[in-house]
């Protein structure tokens, strides 16, 4: 029972830090600052003035008897334009056609 406990509780403060990276981003700041506050991309892209940068976050969302921790993928953006946050968040990134900014995200539930 006791080692149940600290597994779940290592779980839990696991959790919390994932979810905590992405919580101090905000329009306007510096690529510079973004890679200080959530470190490097797993990916990126360029196009003109901007810049996507794509990060992958593993989030441990239980723990069953049956499978142990249940992780889950969860995939975020942080779009650049001029070396500015223009937008982030989770989502799926994509390429858009001309006449329009090269890069949106497409939230997911």
């Amino acid at each position: 029972m006791k080692h149940f406990v600290v597994a779940l509780l290592c779980t839990l403060a696991l959790a919390s830090c994932a979810t905590g990276k992405t919580a101090a981003l905000r329009e306007g700041l510096t690529k510079a600052e973004v890679l200080n506050l959530i470190g490097n991309p797993d990916g990126f892209q360029r196009s003109g003035d901007y810049e996507a940068l794509h990060y992958v976050d593993r989030q441990i969302n239980g723990w069953f008897l049956t499978n142990g921790l249940n992780v889950e993928r969860v995939d975020y953006s942080v779009i650049l334009k001029n070396d500015r946050v223009v937008q982030y968040g989770r989502g799926q990134l994509i390429e858009r056609g001309t006449n329009e900014p090269p890069f949106t995200l497409v939230r997911q539930r």
